[in-house]
């Protein structure tokens, strides 16, 4: 009897041990991101002629996206990681709004915004279920930006005053900038290499937007503020070394 517990004792042991989430161990994880912008924006500042006016009433928003992502994390201590962040970049669509509404969708960008985050993993090592909180920062940059016709060809610039003096070829650049991060999320060990995880995070993002016109009369430059403030899901497959 008492070799049959000890017996016992040792296989849930083994058991608890194959689920560990311990120091040393480096975790992959890939899966399926969506990014929701909980956006805003400013009006749009025209420049020309000498002089600046806004648009009223003009603004513009994000859409939703999706991405393939993967995310790094080590771990320090059994209970603080280190986690870098990678995806395929999304592609954003920006769609007037207000007075620009009758534009429809403005143009898109590829949005670049590799992270690395500081976490703190609840629970014993060996837990099934570890959730988690981290905090980090992102820094983020756009390419392949796209304009559709109404804002490349420099439609949007007509007025009754001027008519079409202002209209021009337009090129447009969206500043890069860091974002600070927040999020938190819960991982469900199956064996001691594979796991599956869900996460939510949210990231303080903006930029500004800049149209650069060519027109018969100069250079007309118009420019605007954008938050994209995305809440970000993230469904993975995770393997540990």
């Amino acid at each position: 009897m008492k070799r049959t517990g000890v017996a016992v004792v040792l296989s849930l042991s083994a058991i608890s041990a194959v689920h560990a989430q311990s120091a040393g161990q480096l975790a992959i994880n890939a899966g399926w991101m969506h990014l929701s912008p909980q956006d805003s924006s400013q009006p749009l500042t025209v420049s020309a002629l000498g002089s600046s006016a806004t648009v009223p009433g003009s603004g513009a928003s994000v859409s939703d996206a999706d991405t393939v992502a993967l995310t790094a994390t080590y771990f320090v201590t059994d209970h603080f990681a280190v986690e870098t962040l990678l995806g395929v970049p999304p592609k954003l669509k920006l769609t007037g709004t207000g007075s620009l509404s009758p534009l429809g969708e403005l143009g898109s960008a590829r949005v670049w915004s590799p992270a690395i985050l500081a976490q703190y993993h609840f629970g014993a090592p060996e837990a099934r279920f570890r959730p988690y909180v981290g905090a980090g920062i992102s820094y983020v940059w756009f390419k392949s930006i796209s304009l559709n016709t109404p804002i490349a060809t420099g439609k949007f610039l007509a007025s009754p005053a001027l008519g079409s003096a202002l209209e021009g070829p337009t090129s447009a650049s969206l500043s890069n900038s860091f974002a600070p991060i927040v999020n938190a999320g819960l991982t469900f060990n199956i064996d001691k290499h594979w796991s599956v995880g869900a996460s939510v995070s949210y990231a303080w993002l903006s930029t500004r937007a800049t149209l650069t016109t060519r027109s018969a009369v100069g250079t007309v430059t118009s420019s605007t503020k954008v938050k994209i403030n995305p809440l970000v899901t993230f469904l993975s497959v995770g393997y540990r070394f």
